[in-house]
């Protein structure tokens, strides 16, 4: 079963469609006892970092968070979250993954970055295993994560940015995957294939 983290930032019904689609038994909680119960973990996330983890931690999620070795898919400002720190609003993240967050260059195209791109995979990694650059998926934000030893897959707008992190247990998606059609149903399944052990 998945586990979709409920806060305040958090894209629920969305995702939550998509894995109906996906036939994946799942639960919406914000209750790490119910959490601890799940095989793996969906982080979302849409708005401002600093709000976002201050909703964490008024729920002790952010330390269950950072403690718990089950898979954890971070999608969007989920994903963001695992850094260290991020320039929106000078916020602190969960510290899982090396670097900070910076925003884009709106002198140079607009901001945000906002519908289709690809990405270019790095290192091969089963959650994006059948996905390749020549494939679209849906992205919006104005912050960007640093490419580094933990980058499976990049993308470029004004800048490379990180499009696909894993550090561990822990992964992570610039992108929507659940706004991504096909694409985005496959890395989804990827998830649940790695959480139910068969990857």
């Amino acid at each position: 079963m998945i586990g979709i983290i409920k806060y305040q930032a958090g894209n629920l019904t969305s995702v939550s469609n998509a894995l109906k689609r996906l036939g994946a038994e799942h639960t919406i909680s914000d209750d790490p006892d119910t959490l601890e119960k799940a095989d793996g973990i969906i982080f979302p996330g849409v708005g401002h970092a600093g709000a976002a983890m201050d909703d964490l931690r008024s729920r002790d999620l952010d330390v269950w968070l950072k403690n718990t070795d089950k898979p954890v898919l971070g999608i969007c400002l989920g994903m963001q979250l695992l850094f260290e720190s991020s320039e929106e609003g000078d916020s602190e993240g969960l510290n899982v993954i090396p670097g900070r967050l910076k925003k884009f260059n709106s002198s140079v195209a607009k901001v945000p970055h906002m519908g289709w791109n690809q990405f270019s995979p790095v290192k091969e990694h089963s959650l994006i295993s059948g996905i390749s650059n020549k494939q679209f998926l849906y992205y919006v934000h104005g912050y960007y994560a640093p490419t580094n030893e933990h980058t499976l897959a990049s993308c470029h707008y004004i800048n490379d940015f990180a499009a696909v992190v894993a550090r561990d247990n822990f992964l992570g998606v610039q992108f929507h995957p659940e706004k991504s059609g096909q694409v985005g149903s496959l890395l989804l399944q990827n998830f649940v294939d790695i959480v139910n052990g068969r990857k």
